[in-house]
């Protein structure tokens, strides 16, 4: 059974540092690309980061310099570094699965599992 759980959300200041993990069961986070999207409130989901089976990131431009995506083979868990938190960094965050061992921009292809979500929130 393909599960993603999440952990690491909480509340934090402007400019603070949290960082999130994505713990995988019943495949091997080596072995496909996976994502990591948030969703504020009243907002659509959005891909934030996507890292290859090769270990290649990429990520929004939003985040692009704040945030680190990597991966933990052994562990089987993934990890998204969150520095220099702002406000609009407010939002459940989310991991994914792709279908395949490559990411389309920042984003997984084929996504085939989600996570539960965890919440971070950032006061100014």
């Amino acid at each position: 059974q393909v599960q993603l759980v999440e952990s690491g959300g909480g509340l934090v200041q402007a400019g603070g540092s949290l960082r999130l993990s994505c713990a995988a069961s019943g495949f091997r986070v080596a072995y496909y690309a996976i994502g990591w999207f948030r969703q504020a409130p009243g907002k659509e989901r959005e891909g934030v980061s996507c890292i290859s089976i090769g270990g290649s990131t990429n990520y929004a431009d939003s985040v692009k310099g704040r945030f680190t995506m990597s991966r933990d083979n052994a562990k089987n868990t993934v990890y998204l570094q969150m520095n220099s938190l702002k406000s609009e960094d407010t939002a459940v965050y989310y991991c994914a699965a792709g279908g395949s061992s490559y990411c389309s921009g920042y984003v997984p292809s084929n996504i085939g599992s989600w996570g539960q979500g965890t919440q971070v929130t950032v006061s100014s």
